[in-house]
């Protein structure tokens, strides 16, 4: 990466660009480090709870909207400090070509956080993939980035995908289908898997975003794009739960669930 991308990314995902190394004058002491840029300043707008304002801590649920398995409901609730999404093969969503149990926004006592253009937010959080959660040659998405309103396409998805028969999760701009990054997903079933995902709100090209993963104490995945464009009108709004379509020909739809804890939300200030 040249030194004018790396510090065009840096600037643009919150991070510190890497300092220069000086050189020494052929008169004169040595030219001291670069001092790197100053840590971005997170600050943090959302932490909710599971177990003290359970879903109140979203914008807007939608569960069962079809009320296709009512008594198997509610498919989202709370568990101890745990958020769960429950899907079950007959489930089915007001379009019956798919399945959804999603929660939407992000809620701080009777408001919300707006995510507006040329901001720069970031959500953390951890998720558990058991093994029932497979990834489908259709669309299996349990995050996405989407503008308020009905019909509306997805700005990012993190998605359960098969490629060349393999399950992995990725990350992906959905216009343009700009993959930001892929990796395996089995290594990640029944076990808790760290989120950290940070977007700069941009029309056109002045978007970017930044996507890690963590396992174990190890970095999964890592992956920046900057030059995309992460907004489509008003604002943007994070969903989290199971949006599965049904034409899977893998056989890999199974009654499943997901579970997230530890929320967090930041803005850049």
């Amino acid at each position: 990466m040249t030194p004018s991308r790396r510090t065009v990314l840096a600037a643009a995902l919150g991070t510190a660009a890497a300092g220069v190394p000086g050189t020494a004058a052929a008169t004169g002491p040595a030219v001291p480090p670069a001092r790197a840029a100053a840590p971005a300043a997170w600050r943090l707008r959302w932490a909710p709870s599971a177990r003290d304002v359970g879903l109140r801590a979203f914008e807007t649920l939608e569960d069962d909207r079809a009320h296709s398995h009512p008594s198997a409901g509610p498919h989202i609730s709370v568990d101890g400090d745990t958020y769960r999404f429950t899907m079950h093969t007959v489930d089915r969503d007001t379009s019956g070509d798919r399945q959804r149990q999603e929660v939407t926004g992000c809620r701080t006592g009777d408001s919300f956080l707006t995510w507006r253009r040329g901001q720069t937010w970031r959500i953390t959080y951890r998720m558990f993939l058991p093994g029932s959660l497979r990834a489908t040659t259709t669309f299996t998405h349990i995050m996405q980035m989407k503008q308020p309103g009905d019909g509306g396409s997805p700005i990012v998805v993190q998605s359960l995908r098969r490629v060349d028969g393999r399950q992995t999760i990725e990350l992906k701009i959905f216009g343009g289908d700009v993959l930001v990054g892929r990796t395996d997903l089995e290594p990640l079933h029944d076990k808790w898997t760290d989120v950290d995902f940070r977007i700069k709100v941009g029309d056109g090209s002045s978007g970017s975003v930044r996507w890690v993963l963590g396992s174990g104490g190890t970095t999964v995945v890592d992956e920046s794009r900057t030059g995309v464009d992460t907004f489509l009108a008003d604002r943007v709004r994070p969903k989290w739960g199971i949006y599965r379509s049904l034409g899977d020909t893998s056989g890999s739809l199974r009654d499943t669930h997901l579970l997230l804890t530890a929320l967090r939300g930041y803005q850049l200030a």
